[in-house]
Parts: structure tokens; C-alpha cells; sequence
């Protein structure tokens, strides 16, 4: 790189701001709900995106600084500050600690214990995939896709709204597809250099990962048409939350499309990038909120 950043800089970039993208799952729960704009119900969903972003950069750190050595290997991975030699570890992990304590203060806070519980879980599962499992085939996919589904499920227990169990099928499945589709995206963008890159890939095969992912997909979507109908049902048969499967379905074949082309190895990079998707998405999110709220 030309310049060194500074120290606020490139604690900031370490942070992975672009990543808590993935954090707007909290307000899905309150969304289909259709209590998202209740003052009380956003300003707790607010909440509870602060304290996962909180502890989501607390774990970036933690991650970068354990795998230090592999990163300054990485064509990419490199130019992360503490790879980079732009942040020393001593300092990245100090600012960890203080992010980790401050999420969980936040969730201690809320006056919901369960989000609390839920949110205690992500850290478990994310250390135990980030110090033990990561190289462990399946059950590191398990933990990528356990990630998001504590996500989503914090935005019910952040604010005491009760999950359908649609919403969990959904949001289970939403997730094992897109955990699958980025370790499938990596396996064929990095080709020979998959194994040496991320040593788990080498335990996997392209077929079985798209078997993986293809399965997850059409539980995803057989549970989401049912879940749209029986708010259908709930609101009186308001047609918006039964069309809204619409497109639904093309985002999830387009984002299929992303993963085939072995760009979705990083989700939120799509996130950004894809016109087509984010169109798709703002469609689903009118037709669904609407529908939900039996209009």
C-alpha cells in the first residue's frame, strides 16, 4: 500500500464495517411482525444491531489476529492493517475486549435476558468455529450458518416479539444456503490455490457443496411460500404477502446465479454490488411489510 493508516483508521477497517450488513437480520422478526416501527420495538431492534455489531468487529479482530501469519500469505488478506503491520496485535486485542464487554453491556442492558442468552451463544459458537472448528468440514458450515440464524433470532428475543416457526425454517435454511454458496464461490474462484487459501476446502468437493447448497435453497423456498400464505391467511388474505414469493424466488435465483459464478465467497460484497439483487430485495421488503401489515 502507498500510506500507512493511522491507528483510528485501521482499527475502523478491522472492524469490517461492510460485514455488519449482515446485523440488519435483527429486524426481520420485527418486520414480519409488522411492529418494526412501534417506538419501543425499534429503538430495542436498534439495540440489538449496535450489540451485535459490537461483538461481530470484537470477533473480526480476534480473527485477524489469530490468523496473522496465513493472512500476509493471502493475495487479499494481506493488506488487512494487522497483517499489514498497521495495527499491532497488543492493541487489536486490547480493543476486542473493550468492543466484546460493551456488546455484551448493551444486551445486559435491554431488559431482555433471553437476548442476552442469544447473544452469549454467538460469541460461543463464533470463537469455538474461530479457535477449534473452522477446518472441521460440515460442522464449520453448520457454525457459519448458525451465525446469521442468531441474527434473526435476536431480533424476537431483543424485543420480546414471539418467532414463527416459518421464520426459522426460513432463516435456517436462508442461511445454510449462503454459508455453502460462499465456501462453493471460493472453491471455484480460487481454484488450484483453494486447499492452501482455506485448508477446510480441501475436504470438500465443488459437487457436494453444490448439493449442499441447492437443497438448502429449495427448503428455503418451500418453507417461505408457506410462511407468506399463512401471513396471507393472518391478515385476511391480503394478496401482497402471497405475491411477495415472487420475488423472493428471483432473489434467491439470483443470488444462485452469484454463487455459480463463484462471486459470493463474500456475502456482503454482493450485498453491495448487485443492481439486480438489491432491486429484488426493496421489491420483497415492500411487498412483504405491506402485506404484513394486511394492506
Amino acid at each position: 500500500m502507498d500510506s500507512k493508516r493511522s491507528i483510528p483508521l485501521a482499527i475502523l477497517v478491522s472492524m469490517r464495517p461492510r460485514q455488519w450488513i449482515k446485523n440488519l437480520l435483527v429486524f426481520a422478526v420485527p418486520l414480519a411482525a409488522n411492529q418494526l416501527f412501534h417506538r419501543d420495538v425499534f429503538v430495542d431492534t436498534i439495540r440489538a444491531f449496535v450489540a451485535f455489531c459490537l461483538i461481530s468487529s470484537a470477533v473480526y479482530l480476534l480473527n485477524d489476529v489469530l490468523d496473522v501469519a496465513a493472512d500476509r500469505q493471502h493475495p487479499t488478506k494481506r493488506y488487512r492493517p494487522i497483517a499489514a503491520g498497521e495495527l499491532a496485535i497488543p492493541i487489536a486485542g486490547a480493543v476486542a475486549i473493550v468492543f466484546a464487554i460493551a456488546g455484551l453491556v448493551v444486551a445486559a442492558t435491554s431488559g431482555y435476558p433471553e437476548f442476552l442468552v442469544t447473544l452469549s451463544i454467538y460469541i460461543v459458537s463464533t470463537l469455538a468455529y474461530t479457535l477449534f472448528l473452522k477446518h472441521e468440514p460440515v460442522i464449520e458450515l453448520g457454525l457459519i450458518a448458525l451465525g446469521f440464524v442468531l441474527r434473526a433470532v435476536a431480533g424476537g428475543t431483543a424485543t420480546g416479539i414471539p418467532i414463527s416457526p416459518w421464520f426459522l425454517t426460513v432463516a435456517a435454511f436462508g442461511s445454510l444456503f449462503m454459508a455453502a454458496g460462499k465456501r462453493y464461490s471460493e472453491f471455484v474462484s480460487l481454484g488450484d490455490d483453494a486447499a492452501s487459501m482455506r485448508p477446510v476446502l480441501a475436504q470438500y468437493s465443488a459437487t457436494y457443496l453444490r448439493f449442499v447448497w441447492t437443497v438448502a435453497a429449495a427448503i428455503m423456498l418451500t418453507g417461505y411460500c408457506l410462511w407468506a400464505f399463512q401471513v396471507a391467511i393472518r391478515t385476511d388474505g391480503a394478496a401482497l404477502a402471497s405475491w411477495s414469493a415472487v420475488p423472493f424466488v428471483l432473489a434467491v435465483l439470483r443470488y444462485a446465479l452469484d454463487i455459480d459464478r463463484g462471486d459470493a465467497g463474500a456475502p456482503e460484497d454482493i450485498a453491495h454490488a448487485d443492481r439486480a439483487l438489491q432491486i429484488l430485495a426493496v421489491v420483497w421488503l415492500i411487498m412483504f411489510g405491506l402485506g404484513a401489515a394486511g394492506i
